[in-house]
């Protein structure tokens, strides 16, 4: 990426037509383009150039994490990087045992499969992947009753790639046979900062270094958010025919969507004021406050609750969940039994 310091805004070089669909995709192509994750990188290329030394197929990878965080994105430059063809699949896809099979006799040696969300994969499917992982081939049974049989096919050396948003989930003999085990990390607002710089030039929009950070604050420590967030801030700013995202776009585009400073949107608000107006603060369980939400326990303690606690607007206690100080501070709220006036929000 080209130097900040010279200039106040972020402006792309054009692109002529034809180029534009090289451009439809902000997902980063090489290690150099994808930005953040330094630990993981740094490890992954060292295991790659030693593969790639040995003329081995890289061992099998498992990258864990919140969403949004670019696991994905990861799996293809590894992919790419190996020289490799890369195979996509997910867990809930492969539903028999016959469907991983067809995938594995059709891969080449150093291929590499990647398989999202790797925790929602049907136990039948998880065991015969064992073998597979381990001593490269496949256990078919063939016949049903007295007449059964079981054929072992020979597979060629491949790479499985993993992701999960729940890496409990796994049992623990699919997890230990995975060689490399990486937890993707939040991102900073400063490296935020440079994704969405990034994405800026692909989209070939300008934008201001203070609405780049606006952005950035907003986006949750999450890649994925941050350039859905510059996209939809580009939407508004073509609607009103203007090639740079001014202060005034930023806002419009950030209020529609109902995002506040603090990266919380209408969905987070709403948990906390329930938890507030309703159940004085807490402590509340979570069976109430999905009641009360009418939402599903799952998709408050996996969507909701986690960048809650992270930027410890709430916690859990052996009570149940607890608005804190900081909480009530976001909203301009106080605990009914405090003598402070509300402010105003």
């Amino acid at each position: 990426m080209k130097s900040l310091h010279q200039s106040s805004s972020l402006t792309a070089t054009k692109k002529a037509p034809e180029e534009e669909p090289l451009f439809n995709s902000l997902r980063a192509k090489t290690w150099d383009e994808f930005l953040g994750q330094e630990h993981i990188k740094k490890t992954l290329r060292i295991a790659i150039d030693a593969a790639k030394k040995r003329n081995e197929a890289l061992e099998h990878i498992l990258l864990y994490g919140p969403p949004g965080l670019g696991k994905t994105t990861m799996a293809h430059i590894i992919g790419r990087e190996m020289d490799a063809n890369i195979r996509v699949t997910s867990g809930p896809a492969l539903e028999r045992a016959g469907d991983l099979a067809s995938i594995l006799t059709n891969l080449e040696a150093k291929d590499v499969l990647f398989i999202d969300e790797i925790h929602r994969i049907n136990k039948v499917v998880e065991e015969t992947l064992y073998s597979a992982m381990e001593d490269f081939c496949l256990d078919i049974v063939i016949g049903k009753g007295p007449s059964a049989r079981t054929v072992r096919l020979d597979l060629p050396r491949f790479t499985i790639i993993g992701a999960t948003t729940r890496i409990g989930l796994l049992s623990s003999p699919l997890r230990d046979r995975f060689g490399l085990i990486s937890r993707m990390e939040f991102y900073t607002p400063e490296e935020l900062f440079h994704i969405i710089a990034q994405g800026s030039q692909k989209l070939h929009i300008s934008i201001p270094r203070e609405a780049v950070m606006e952005i950035a604050k907003r986006s949750r420590g999450t890649p994925r958010i941050a350039l859905r967030l510059l996209k939809r801030v580009r939407d508004v700013a073509e609607l009103k025919g203007t090639e740079t995202i001014d202060p005034e776009t930023l806002h419009e585009s950030l209020n529609l969507l109902d995002i506040d400073h603090q990266g919380l949107d209408a969905s987070d608000r709403r948990l906390l004021l329930t938890m507030i107006e309703k159940f004085n603060g807490g402590p509340v369980g979570i069976e109430t406050i999905a009641a009360a939400l009418s939402e599903d326990i799952e998709t408050i303690e996996d969507v909701i609750e986690p960048y809650l606690i992270q930027r410890g607007f709430i916690k859990r206690t052996p009570r149940g969940r607890v608005v804190t100080e900081e909480g009530l501070r976001h909203l301009g709220k106080r605990h009914e039994s405090s003598p402070i006036q509300e402010e105003i929000f």
